[in-house]
C-alpha cells in the first residue's frame, strides 16, 4: 500500500516486454500475453516474472552477494549467488526492535550482504521503513541501533503532518497510527516516497513490503488477499496483477490512469503495514471480564473503539514529555477503562437483540463523547490545541472504521482473473498482512524469485510454528513449492528450541527458523509464555531497558547459530550449482 512514481526510459509496453525477456522467458510467450492486451491495459503489469527494474536491482546485488559469500570462503561465480531472504515477522514493537538487533548481529558476522532480499510484515516492516531511510544502513548498523535510544518526535510535529494529510480525500485511521508509531516508536517522520528508492545503488537487500486487502481477506478468493510493494512496483502477488509503486493511490479504470494522485510517503506506509487494529477481531487483549465469552457484532464494535481509543492515547503518551499533559492523558485512560470494565451484565439480560444493539452504539458514541469532554476541559495551550486537532479528525474516522482506503488500481479492469472483491470496487483498504500470515513467506514463494534459502526470526505471539504451518497450507493452494512442515512440530511450541532448518528437497526453500524466545534464553514453557506477555504487541510503547533487551536477545539468537547458517548457506550455493545445471 504505497503509492510510487517510477521513472523509466522505456514506454511502459516496451518495459513489460524487456522485464519477461530479462526473466528468462520465452518471445514466443511475450508475444501470447502481449497480442491480446489492448493498450488500456498496459499500465497495469500482468506477469509473472520479476519488472525489469527490479531484475536490473537484483543482478547488481548479486556483485555484493558473491564478494560477501566469497569473504565467508563459500566459492561461487554471480551467476550461481544463490538467492537468500531474510523474511520478519510481524509482532508489533518487539518485532520491530528484535528485527533491527538480529540485523545488527548479522552485520557483525559479516553476513549481512549475502541477504539478496528482505522482506516484513506488519511490526517489521517498521524497521524496515526505518532502516531504508539510511541509503546506507546495511553498512552502518551501529548507527540504527543508536537511534532506538534517541529522542522522539514531538506531538507538535506529528499534528503538522496529519493537517496536511487530512486534507486528502483517503485521509484514513491509517494515517493517525502511522504518525503516532512513527513518531512514538521508531522515533522519525520519514516523508520519503518508496519509489524514492529505484534510483539507489545496490548497497542494500531489495525490499519487499506486504499488506492484505481487507475486503478480499475477509470475503474473497485467496489469490486476491496477499498485497506486496517494493520500490519499483505495488500489486497482488498470486493474481501477478501491478502497478508502478508510484501510481498506487492513483485512480484507474479498465487499466486506464484516470488521475494521478501524489504517492504516500513512508509515514502513511507504516500505518498501513502495520495496522493490526484495522481488523475487528484484534480485541482480546482489551475484553472486560464481565463481556468474557462468545461476542456479537455489536459487542466487538464496542470494544474495537475502545481498543483503538487505549492504544493511540498510550501512543501519544510517547510523544509528549510534559508531566502535566502526560497525566491528562493517564486521567483520560483510566476514565474509559472504568467505563467499559464497570459491570453491566445484569441490565443487558433484560434486553431483546435490538436493544442490545442499540445501548452499545450508545455506550461506542459515549466513548467517543467522554474524549471530547475531557480536551474540551484541558487548558489552554499547545497540548489542547494539538488535542483538540486529532480529536477533530480521529473521532469520526474511529466511528465509521476507515483503514487504509486507497484508490483501487483494478476497478473495472477486464481480467478474468480479478475477482469481483476487487473488480467492482473503486476503493480498496490494505492493512496488516500479519492477520493472514504473521511472516512475510508468500512474497518468496515460487519461481518469481526463486528463493534458495529463507532465514526466517520468528517474533511472532500466538502459537510458536504457526506461521509455518499457516505458509505451508497457503503454498499448497497457491501450487508452489514449501518445504515439509510436520504438525508434530507444535507440539514443541510452547518451549521451542532456538534455530530449526526445514530443509528444501529439490525446488522447494530450505527455511531457517529461530524463535525469539526459546530453550537458550528461557528455562521453561512458563518463562517464554511471561517473557510474550512482557513484551505483547500491543503494549506500546516499551521502555529503553525493555528495548535493550530485545536488541540482545535477538543479537544473541543469531550469534548462537552463526555456524547453522553458515552451514545452510554453503548447501543454499551447491543447490544454486545444482539448479542451474539443470
Amino acid at each position: 500500500m504505497q503509492t510510487r512514481r517510477g521513472n523509466t526510459g522505456f514506454s511502459l509496453g516496451l518495459a513489460f516486454c524487456f522485464c519477461l525477456v530479462i526473466s528468462g522467458v520465452a518471445l514466443q510467450a511475450v508475444d501470447n500475453m502481449e497480442g491480446n492486451m489492448t493498450a488500456s491495459e498496459e499500465t497495469i503489469r500482468h506477469s509473472s516474472a520479476l519488472c525489469a527494474g527490479e531484475q536490473q536491482y537484483i543482478d547488481r546485488r548479486k556483485e555484493i552477494v558473491l564478494q560477501a559469500l566469497n569473504n565467508l570462503q563459500i566459492n561461487c561465480n554471480v551467476d550461481l549467488v544463490p538467492h537468500i531472504a531474510l523474511v520478519a515477522s510481524g509482532g508489533g514493537q518487539r518485532a520491530a526492535v528484535s528485527l533491527i538487533g538480529f540485523l545488527y548481529q548479522l552485520e557483525k558476522e559479516a553476513m549481512l550482504d549475502t541477504l539478496l532480499y528482505i522482506g516484513g510484515v506488519s511490526g517489521s516492516t517498521w524497521s524496515m521503513a526505518f532502516l531504508y531511510n539510511d541509503p546506507q544502513w546495511s553498512s552502518n548498523m551501529d548507527e540504527a541501533v543508536s537511534k532506538l535510544s534517541g529522542p522522539g518526535v514531538e506531538l507538535e510535529h506529528a499534528v503538522a503532518w496529519l493537517t496536511e494529510k487530512s486534507k486528502e480525500e483517503d485521509f484514513s485511521l491509517t494515517d493517525i497510527w502511522g504518525v503516532l508509531t512513527s513518531a512514538g516508536i521508531m522515533k522519525q517522520m520519514d516523508k520519503r516516497r518508496l519509489s524514492e528508492e529505484v534510483s539507489r545503488n545496490a548497497t542494500n537487500p531489495y525490499p519487499v513490503y506486504c499488506a492484505l486487502e481487507k475486503h478480499c481477506y475477509s470475503h474473497g478468493p485467496l489469490q486476491g488477499k496477499w498485497f506486496e510493494v517494493s520500490p519499483h512496483e505495488a500489486g497482488f502477488t498470486e493474481l501477478n496483477l501491478f502497478v508502478e509503486t508510484s501510481l498506487l493511490g492513483s485512480k484507474f479504470h479498465n487499466g486506464e490512469l484516470m488521475e494521478k494522485k501524489p504517492e504516500m510517503d513512508m509515514i502513511s506506509l507504516q500505518g498501513v503495514l502495520g495496522c493490526a487494529l484495522a481488523h475487528e477481531e484484534v480485541i482480546r487483549d482489551v475484553i472486560p471480564p464481565w463481556l468474557n465469552g462468545p461476542t456479537d457484532d455489536v459487542t466487538k464494535e464496542y470494544l474495537r473503539v475502545y481498543n483503538v481509543l487505549r492504544n493511540l492515547i498510550t501512543l501519544t503518551s510517547s510523544t509528549i514529555q510534559d508531566p502535566t499533559a502526560l497525566s491528562e492523558l493517564d486521567k483520560l485512560q483510566k476514565i474509559l477503562h472504568d467505563k467499559v470494565h464497570h459491570n453491566e451484565s445484569v441490565l443487558l439480560e433484560s434486553l431483546s437483540p435490538e436493544e442490545r444493539k442499540n445501548l452499545f452504539q450508545q455506550w461506542s458514541l459515549g466513548l467517543v463523547r467522554t474524549v471530547e469532554i475531557w480536551g474540551q476541559s484541558l487548558e489552554d495551550g499547545a497540548f489542547k490545541t494539538s488535542v483538540s486537532f486529532i480529536t477533530k479528525q480521529v473521532l469520526p474516522l474511529i466511528l465509521k472504521w476507515e483503514w487504509g482506503t486507497t484508490s483501487n488500481f483494478l476497478y473495472q479492469f477486464q481480467n478474468d482473473s480479478v475477482p469481483d472483491c476487487l473488480q467492482t470496487k473503486e476503493e480498496f483498504h490494505l492493512i496488516d498482512a500479519g492477520l493472514l500470515i504473521n511472516m512475510a513467506y508468500p512474497s518468496f514463494l515460487g519461481e518469481k524469485r526463486d528463493i534458495d534459502l529463507i532465514i526466517a526470526p520468528e517474533s511472532s505471539a500466538g502459537i510458536m510454528f504457526e506461521t509455518l504451518i499457516l505458509a505451508r497450507d497457503y503454498a499448497a493452494e497457491v501450487n508452489k513449492p514449501f518445504p515439509q512442515i510436520d504438525n508434530k512440530i507444535l507440539e514443541e511450541s510452547d518451549w521451542p528450541k532456538n534455530c530449526y532448518v526445514f530443509e528444501g528437497k529439490e525446488k522447494e526453500p530450505t527455511i531457517i527458523y529461530m524463535p525469539l524466545f526459546n530453550q537458550q534464553n528461557c528455562k521453561d514453557a512458563e518463562e517464554v509464555k511471561a517473557k510474550m506477555k512482557e513484551f505483547s504487541t500491543f503494549t506500546l510503547p516499551f521502555s529503553q531497558e525493555k528495548i535493550n533487551f530485545l536488541l540482545e536477545t535477538a543479537k544473541t539468537n543469531m550469534k548462537n547459530n552463526r555456524e547453522i547458517v553458515l552451514r545452510e548457506m554453503r548447501k543454499a550455493a551447491l543447490r544454486r550449482m545444482r539448479k542451474m545445471s539443470v
